[in-house]
């Protein structure tokens, strides 16, 4: 597995296979078109060049495909996937019931499978959203619910903050947004730096705007929101210890980014939650922007966050199948960073669970 910057992300997002990016690209007419010939092996290792041209020739090819057709596509490698992805499959399992504890076990076997299928079109459908047509990805999105909340922000002279949590593909949600606003985001490289050229070119091609995880993007986030702007922040990732505080999640302390009320606070930004929400049958896909948690808010920061994760909820509850379960969201427990007396035995994802 590698790590993933996501292109409404703080921080970087796990992904479930293994994916290697490009040495150099070239953009034309909004489309991702990939040299071959550019490729060097240094410093790249001849493994790396070779998975590279693999991976350059299959997203290609997919970036053809309907949305329909990778969904489809997708139903047929998710058996083997929940096969062979033991973790995957067990961190959904556990997350599953912790959000739902009254689901029974083969709903909740059903919803687990349900998720991945969700989780690999995903993947399939990268290629799609960073290198398509732009006139066919924009045909792929058949209604957007909760514009005006964009609109009127704008109006009033007030920048817009998204909170796009990884649900149904972040990355359609993410061509949306910059195709219709001036639009900035916090991008981090992905640990395999030859991925960063393809990764960046696809999110940036229909006008965003990535900064960096650091002081100097969240300078240039505030900059945004004081033109009026809108940015987006991912609101599901874990921080670093001293950058969050826990706030209940599905009824358990999650560690929980604290960026947002300094956001907030400097510069009346009115908050959205934003996602690009799949169809039935993979038949394309629909843009929802909700009204925010007024707790979102508050200056108190574990009000704010509290009112952020029930965010996150409102926008699960609109198909949860659709959500990222995999992801270790209460990896952060209550008491580890001070070492704290009996932190090890309240762990979700302790060994006893596997």
């Amino acid at each position: 597995m590698i790590t993933l910057g996501s292109g409404v992300a703080e921080t970087s997002q796990t992904v479930p296979i293994s994916l290697l990016g490009f040495r150099e690209l070239t953009c034309e007419a909004g489309s991702v078109i990939l040299d071959a010939s550019q490729f060097e092996p240094d410093p790249m290792t001849l493994t790396d060049t070779f998975k590279a041209r693999a991976i350059a020739t299959l997203w290609r090819m997919l970036s053809w495909r309907t949305p329909a057709s990778l969904w489809r596509f997708s139903g047929r490698i998710e058996p083997l996937y929940s096969l062979i992805a033991a973790r995957e499959r067990r961190v959904t399992r556990i997350n599953l019931r912790q959000a739902y504890p009254g689901l029974a076990r083969a709903d909740n076997k059903q919803l687990m499978h349900d998720s991945l299928h969700h989780s690999v079109a995903t993947i399939m459908e990268l290629g799609f959203a960073w290198m398509g047509d732009p006139a066919r990805v924009r045909d792929s999105i058949h209604q957007v619910y909760g514009r005006e909340l964009l609109d009127e922000a704008r109006a009033e002279g007030r920048g817009v903050v998204v909170l796009a949590p990884h649900f149904g593909n972040w990355e359609i949600l993410n061509f949306w947004l910059s195709s219709h606003f001036p639009f900035t985001a916090m991008y981090e490289p992905p640990k395999i730096t030859p991925l960063d050229p393809i990764t960046r070119q696809g999110r940036e091609r229909m006008g965003a705007e990535l900064v960096p995880t650091n002081s100097r993007g969240v300078a240039a986030l505030l900059k945004a929101l004081k033109r009026s702007e809108a940015i987006g922040i991912l609101p599901d990732q874990v921080p670093s210890w001293g950058s969050g505080v826990f706030a209940d999640f599905f009824g358990r302390p999650a560690y929980t980014a604290t960026l947002l009320p300094k956001l907030v606070a400097r510069t009346n930004a009115r908050v959205v939650t934003g996602v690009a929400k799949r169809l039935p049958d993979g038949a394309g896909f629909d843009i929802h922007f909700l009204a925010a948690d007024e707790r979102v808010y508050a200056r108190d920061e574990t009000t704010s966050a509290t009112g952020v994760n029930a965010c996150v909820e409102a926008v699960i509850a609109l198909d949860p199948a659709q959500y990222q379960w995999e992801y270790k969201r209460y990896r952060r427990t209550l008491g580890e960073d001070e070492n704290l007396p009996g932190w090890r035995e309240n762990r979700l994802y302790s060994s006893k669970h596997r």
